[in-house]
């Protein structure tokens, strides 16, 4: 044995040589670099994923616009292939859930190729240096993207788990180089100071200083959301006795123009409509105008208990670009018994509801994505009621509990915020909430859930504790629940919850990251004469 010691010390004394001696340092990875690690940050195959960055970039100059921009780039080839293979299942499965999910799936995943194709057309303007209004629609459309895959996924909820499972991968890609591309985007943009918030108030929110109207309500529409109808543009008139060129909202909807640059204005004649409508991301600019609450009426009854999605139960849905109605009750009639029944769906940017009615029970309003403003709206519900991912303001809105069922409890909120660099959340300002039942103001659905009340009137039944876990401690740390100088005999904070997510805000530099000027992009959401807005919180 001792004749072997020196052979083996031999033989380990290259090993030995090379544990002693430390590697020379490396160069430091570029930031353009840095940001193509970000990109394919847990993809499924991280090394690929890099060089096929690398390769789109190519050999010029990388700056990080352009690392971002091929990053864009290949979320939508991945998407696209997502695609490819959610439209090869129908024939597996004659089930009407998994059917309509598997609808839903190539529909959603097609919003996210328009959000991301969106996007790129905005980098493209950014290169040569872009406005704050710019970075904001940039942000809301990733943002948007980001919660589809998942939307796609929960249609399968109730089913077997077989398709759901196959296409999951593809779907959990896709979810994932988007939460990657937002990473990228915070990494890059300039850090506005907005002094010390709690986290994940502010998300440096870009300021807006301007007085003008936003990009997206044109001067025409001033005049529309509140003028005399005999005097108004009309372009077409529905009318369920036949005095108007179209008897049903589809049949107007589907003559509209697609992509139109300007406003298309559909006028509906007081009278119930029986229907579903869809205006699909091609219906752009599209404004619906009824005859007032109760009296121009959209109503149906799907439900999921019919075996119908979520996302699909819709009475009234709205995808397409700069969506305005008003003076219209959207209505499901499905009642507490058949559990999620929407009324009204919103995926469309830079969409606003005026005067308008929103009646169910659970899941009523679903603000599914983009940016949304209601004005002097009612909303009735019972659980979750307001729902969704969308960036949203609501503002002079009444907000009414109904019955629920035995054992249920009525949550006014559920908002979906899944990534902490999403710009979402509902803002609920100057309304009054008319709870008749023991209320809770909201649940966290997601980790990162994000709904403000601010100088909101509520009643006795809104109960001290204010919100409710959604399951055991899920999201208490990561949400943001905020009030801000709510008043009436359910606004004492006294008995608030405590949980290390919830802010009893004082402080007005907080509030006012949550006011329609800052919150979402633009000074002013409502024309400055005709119909009241507050652009900032109340004095």
């Amino acid at each position: 044995m001792a004749q072997l010691l020196p052979l083996l010390l031999l033989l380990l004394l290259p090993t030995l040589h090379a544990l002693s001696i430390p590697p020379p340092p490396s160069e430091a990875p570029s930031f353009e670099e840095s940001l193509i690690n970000i990109a394919c940050l847990d993809t499924s195959d991280s090394d690929d994923c890099m060089a096929r960055i690398r390769t789109e970039c190519g050999d010029r100059r990388r700056g990080p616009v352009a690392v971002l921009h091929a990053a864009v780039r290949g979320t939508i080839n991945e998407a696209l292939r997502a695609i490819d293979t959610v439209s090869g299942l129908g024939a597996m499965s004659d089930s009407l859930r998994e059917q309509t999910a598997i609808g839903d799936c190539g529909e959603l995943l097609g919003h996210t190729v328009d959000e991301l194709s969106w996007s790129l057309r905005e980098m493209a303007r950014l290169e040569s240096g872009g406005s704050v209004r710019r970075q904001a629609s940039l942000r809301s459309w990733l943002s948007a993207a980001l919660g589809n895959q998942e939307t796609c996924l929960e249609g399968f909820h109730g089913t077997d788990g077989r398709i759901k499972h196959y296409i999951a991968g593809h779907m959990a890609q896709v979810s994932q180089l988007v939460s990657n591309l937002l990473e990228m985007y915070k990494r890059m943009r300039s850090i506005v100071p907005h002094g010390r918030l709690p986290p994940g108030a502010s998300d440096q929110l870009p300021p807006v200083t301007n007085d003008t109207l936003p990009s997206w309500i044109a001067e025409e529409d001033e005049g529309l959301l509140h003028a005399d109808l005999r005097a108004a543009h009309v372009d077409a008139v529905v009318a369920t006795d036949g005095t108007g060129r179209y008897r049903t909202i589809n049949e107007a909807v589907n003559n509209a123009p697609s992509h139109s640059a300007r406003r298309y204005v559909i006028f509906v004649k007081k009278g119930v409509y029986k229907e579903n409508v869809e205006l699909k991301k091609k219906k752009t600019n599209i404004m619906i105008i009824g005859e007032g609450i109760g009296e121009t009426v959209i109503t149906g009854s799907r439900n999921y208990m019919q075996g119908w999605t979520t996302f699909r139960t819709a009475t009234f849905a709205v995808s397409g670009q700069g969506f305005i109605a008003r003076d219209i009750t959207f209505r499901n009639t499905a009642g507490p018994q058949n559990h999620q029944a929407v009324a009204l769906r919103v995926d469309s940017d830079r969409s606003a509801f005026f005067r308008c009615s929103f009646e169910g029970y659970q899941d009523t309003l679903y603000a599914h994505s983009l940016r949304q403003f209601y004005r002097e709206c009612n909303i009735y519900g019972t659980i979750d009621f307001i729902f969704g991912n969308g960036q949203a303001v609501f503002q002079n809105c009444k907000i009414f509990t109904r019955r629920p069922l035995p054992y249920q409890k009525v949550t006014i909120t559920a908002q979906g915020r899944k990534d902490p660099n999403q710009n979402t959340g509902f803002s609920i300002h100057n309304c009054f909430v008319y709870a008749t039942y023991p209320t809770y103001l909201g649940r966290p659905w997601k980790a990162y859930s994000r709904t403000v009340f601010m100088q909101t009137y509520m009643s006795a039944q809104v109960q001290p504790q204010g919100w409710l876990e959604w399951f055991g401690d899920f999201g208490l740390d990561t949400l943001f629940y905020g009030e801000y100088r709510n008043y009436g005999p359910g606004a004492g904070l006294g008995g608030r919850v405590r949980w290390s997510g919830y802010h009893g805000i004082r402080d007005a530099a907080v509030a006012s990251f949550f006011s329609v000027r800052r919150f979402i992009d633009g000074s002013s959401w409502l024309p400055s004469t005709g119909v009241p807005f507050t652009a900032d919180l109340l004095k």
